[in-house]
């Protein structure tokens, strides 16, 4: 008899509460977004706050996990090496990483690199991992864990560097070679 109580109840009755409950969870949530810190939503994200450095108040984040935060100025921060930020950085968010990020360098052995990749993948392990295209530089954990002070920085960027390396080097071989009276030898780059 109850069964039969309920097929009478229009369908609607069901509907309405359900609909009702979903928009209200997604407009809590889009709310919670909007009044959320960079910081936090890196935290949410299982990766570390202290990946940006402090004083970020100006970004963008979308429900594709697209993010873009805005500097006053490019700066570096110490850690266990150098980071330098450009005015723009960002990346696509999602759990434990950040893929696609631009704006970010490291400095290792007195030259930069481009980071292109951010991940974290056993937080229990202690170890977050930077992408830099040739090899994934390996830092740990705890030294991301709250923002630092970032400093005004001109840092030249990779492509620069090695052009004014090489530069360097090639000038002063061609200084030797002429101090000894050698012949010149051909450079390919």
């Amino acid at each position: 008899m109850a069964n039969s109580r309920i097929q009478q109840l229009p369908l609607s009755i069901f509907i309405i509460p359900l609909f009702t409950l979903s928009i209200s969870i997604q407009f809590r949530l889009s709310i919670s977004k909007e009044s959320a810190t960079i910081y936090e939503i890196l935290r949410s994200n299982g990766l570390p706050m202290g990946l940006l450095p402090k004083g970020v108040t100006n970004f963008t984040f979308d429900d594709s996990g697209r993010f873009e935060v805005r500097l006053d100025q490019a700066c570096n921060s110490k850690f266990e090496n150098e980071l330098h930020y450009d005015r723009n950085v960002s990346g696509v968010l999602s759990y434990g990483q950040i893929d696609g990020v631009l704006g970010i360098s490291a400095q290792d052995l007195f030259m930069w690199f481009t980071v292109k990749e951010i991940r974290v993948d056993i937080p229990s392990s202690g170890l977050i991992y930077f992408d830099v295209g040739v090899v994934h530089k390996q830092f740990s954990l705890s030294s991301f864990d709250t923002p630092r002070d970032c400093l005004a920085s001109s840092t030249v960027t990779d492509d620069q560097n090695i052009v004014q390396n090489v530069h360097k080097n090639l000038s002063r071989k061609l200084r030797h070679q002429k101090l000894h009276h050698q012949e010149p030898t051909m450079a390919v780059l």
